[in-house]
């Protein structure tokens, strides 16, 4: 639910009702209104999302959070096989198509298996997913059935790859024991997700972040260790980078990416894996780390990139999610200025976000400068550089700045120097106006010597 709020600039001004027809909107910084989707199309919806229900709260031990997740996702998994949605796309892919027909076989054996444990008590009564209003579902099959006709040809990647290679000269260099983690990853992306392309830039941020984590953990690991402390900047750039790929995770999330349990089980199975595949590659070689994560981070450029070219038209007829309206168009972008060390000496990006097609694009822009600073990280020397180059903007603008402070300086030197006329000015008027006050009291007293002399009273 969407409840009126009075919110601060630059916050979403929320709709009064959903199901009737209500869309949320967002008021940016310079004070422009955005329609954002009015549906939210992720398993999370509604809660466990930034900037949603139950943001920010402090979560529960680890024992009862273990027991509320199987519950939850036990019933999510018998849900899948007894009420599977109906507008799967089938993939076009053999290898696909085959792993499909498997897959949807075995669904078919845990839903009989399902229903006879019901049957002997041995499972509670399930419950069908809940239905939505018919104002709600009108809207919900609206952006739905868009979402729906969003094409990616493996094809097209690989031709956009093969161009982005030529244009270099070549492609960039790794070992094997790099490439080999970063095809599987590929391939598994590319035969489980043939002809689901939201689902499968899902399954792409999960892992994508995942590095991240690993770079962070080990830096505090060394740095706790005293093995080595000069980290900190680099940990602020790798926090600043996963926050941005969280962003990117949790649109995918209100695309619905994230609706299938199948799809959540081996993402969220992948990242643990990845996790510790890169923990053992940071300790071995930190820069075949980076290396790894460019791999990854071109490989996700190439993918938007393709996604964009073949469906521009239709994603520039699709509103934001709230969630993007929420990182491309906040007052407060300092973490999605920290990520970009590649362009701290030039202005800040501040993109469009008013249609899909702008979304994806700021996600393919972002990947492209997540590249430039994993191939900085590879330099041994990125802290020091970032340094420099920030001294450089510092001085820049304080260049740029130094005419407009002189004349402020001039202003406040005249404003001073009136400011003290002015005093002086009242300072006159007062010593003036206390001599005329002692003069004007001096002629009684006079009087009074007067007459005492001469023996008359004074009147």
């Amino acid at each position: 639910m969407l409840h009126p709020a009075p919110l601060p600039r630059a916050a979403p001004l929320r709709a009064a009702k959903r199901g009737k027809g209500e869309c949320p909107i967002y008021v940016d910084s310079k004070g422009k209104v955005i329609p954002a989707m009015c549906a939210d199309y992720g398993f999370r919806s509604g809660s466990g999302r930034l900037y949603q229900e139950s943001y920010g709260e402090v979560p529960s031990d680890v024992w009862q959070l273990a027991k509320d997740n199987y519950r939850h996702e036990l019933t999510q998994l018998r849900r899948s096989v007894r009420f599977p949605p109906s507008d799967v796309k089938q993939p076009s892919n053999p290898v696909a198509r085959a792993v499909s027909a498997a897959g949807t076989a075995v669904a078919g054996g845990l839903a009989s298996l399902d229903r006879a444990l019901e049957g002997a008590g041995v499972l509670r009564p399930l419950e069908p997913p809940p239905t939505m209003g018919a104002l709600e579902t009108q809207e919900f099959k609206q952006i739905r059935a868009k979402l729906d006709r969003l094409e990616l040809d493996v094809a097209d990647v690989v031709a956009v790859e093969r161009r982005r290679i030529a244009a270099q000269g070549g492609d960039m260099s790794s070992p094997l024991w790099v490439r080999a983690p970063f095809y599987a990853l590929c391939w598994v992306l590319d035969v489980m997700y043939d002809s689901k392309p939201i689902e499968k830039f899902w399954v792409l941020e999960t892992v994508a972040r995942i590095p991240y984590f690993a770079y962070i953990s080990i830096l505090h690991l060394y740095e706790s260790l005293g093995f080595w402390r000069a980290g900190a900047e680099l940990r602020k750039i790798h926090f600043a980078e996963e926050w941005n790929e969280m962003h990117h995770l949790q649109i995918m999330e209100s695309l619905g990416g994230d609706r299938a349990w199948v799809d959540r089980f081996i993402a969220e199975h992948a990242a643990v894996l990845y996790y510790w595949v890169l923990i053992g590659f940071y300790l071995v070689s930190p820069r075949m780390a980076y290396n790894f994560m460019q791999r990854v981070e071109l490989h996700a450029a190439d993918t938007y990139t393709a996604f964009l070219e073949r469906n521009a038209e239709l994603l520039s007829s699709i509103p934001p999610p709230l969630v993007a309206l929420q990182y491309y168009c906040s007052e407060d972008l300092y973490l999605f200025d920290e990520f970009q060390t590649a362009s701290r000496s030039a202005p800040p990006r501040r993109p469009r976000c008013e249609s899909l097609l702008d979304v994806f694009t700021n996600i393919r822009d972002d990947e492209l400068e997540h590249v430039k600073t994993m191939v900085a990280c590879q330099n041994s020397g990125i802290a020091r550089d970032i340094a420099a180059a920030s001294a450089s903007a510092a001085a820049s603008v304080s260049a740029a700045a130094e005419p407009a402070l002189a004349a402020q300086r001039a202003q406040a030197a005249a404003l001073t120097a009136q400011a003290q006329a002015a005093q002086g000015q009242a300072l006159a008027a007062a010593e003036v106006e206390a001599v005329d006050v002692a003069a004007a009291a001096e002629v009684p007293r006079r009087a009074e010597r007067a007459a005492a002399v001469e023996g008359v009273p004074a009147n």
